[in-house]
């Protein structure tokens, strides 16, 4: 299933300027200097033991097993390029904006004698950058998916179904059933 948390985070992954460290000694090294050179804490995040955090960083052990690589790779992918990830956002909050690509259900409680009925929908459209700055505040609060999902239908809403005010007035819209959803800074 796709979400909308996961999705903000590829967008900001999106603004990185080179690659994360491919070979798993790499990425520990990587996370063993972020903590502070201390591997108790990485082994820790990880749910391993002290000693394969060192066989790691030592090139003794090469290949992780599936859901250490994962945890691994997730766990570097979120503290790469910290200043990159801030510049990023501030632009998005700031002056850029974020771009939606949404395929979902969408549902509405509108006025008496309109049609409420939900309906799949694509749309691909630039939300503006106090939209944006909602949601990647919300998303760095860590409010939960349903939270984010709400923001972005709020946003939707105003931008695509209202039109900034401008038609259907005391629309609400709720966003369903997300079939593919992508952001881009």
């Amino acid at each position: 299933m796709v979400t909308v948390g996961e999705e903000l985070d590829r967008a900001v992954q999106g603004a990185f300027t080179r690659p994360i460290p491919k070979s798993a000694g790499a990425q520990m090294r990587y996370l063993l200097k972020k903590h502070g050179g201390r591997t108790m804490p990485v082994a820790e995040l990880l749910g391993i033991s002290q000693r394969t955090v060192e066989r790691y960083v030592k090139n003794q052990i090469k290949r992780p097993r599936p859901e250490l690589a994962d945890r691994l790779e997730r766990e570097v992918r979120s503290r790469w390029q910290p200043q990159i990830r801030a510049k990023a956002k501030q632009a998005a909050a700031t002056t850029s904006g974020i771009m939606i690509d949404v395929q979902a259900r969408f549902g509405y409680t509108a006025a008496v004698g309109s049609t409420d009925q939900a309906r799949v929908r694509h749309l691909t459209l630039a939300l503006p950058p106090r939209h944006a700055a909602r949601l990647l505040q919300a998303q760095e609060a860590g409010v939960d998916e349903d939270d984010l999902r709400e923001l972005a239908a709020e946003a939707l809403g105003e931008v695509y179904f209202r039109d900034g005010g401008r038609r259907a007035h005391g629309l609400e819209v709720e966003l369903k059933d997300i079939v593919d959803l992508q952001f881009e800074l």
